[in-house]
């Protein structure tokens, strides 16, 4: 009998125009920036914020997601409060930015700025 292993899904996705802007940062990155990475530090009203920065060094720790743009990373111990959202870039005449669907979040705060799980 053979085992066959089926690939994890990843614990974020994201969408075209998510990975389109991943691509773009990735051209105008810092040198020795190897990919963007997704985190949820402490912080806000709701205890939870979403944080992408740059990265320069992979941790063996970080779920890695490869898009056609580059590397993209969720945070290792962010992965349990991030499995199955999804990931967006949201442009119009006022604002831009990521955009996030959680099904994890129980909540958020007033301005949008933090989440809880």
């Amino acid at each position: 009998m053979t085992t066959t292993l089926r690939q994890r899904p990843a614990a974020v996705k994201l969408t075209e125009r998510a990975e389109a802007r991943v691509a773009e940062l990735m051209s105008k990155a810092p040198e020795g920036a190897i990919g963007v990475k997704l985190s949820t530090p402490r912080r806000g009203c709701s205890g939870l914020a979403y944080s992408v920065d740059y990265v320069t060094a992979a941790n063996p720790m970080d779920e890695r997601i490869e898009t056609p743009g580059g590397t993209f990373f969720v945070d290792g111990a962010s992965v349990l409060y991030l499995i199955g959202s999804t990931m967006d870039w949201v442009e119009d005449d006022f604002a831009a930015g990521f955009v996030f669907e959680n099904p994890n979040a129980k909540g958020a705060c007033g301005c949008g700025e933090s989440f809880t799980v």
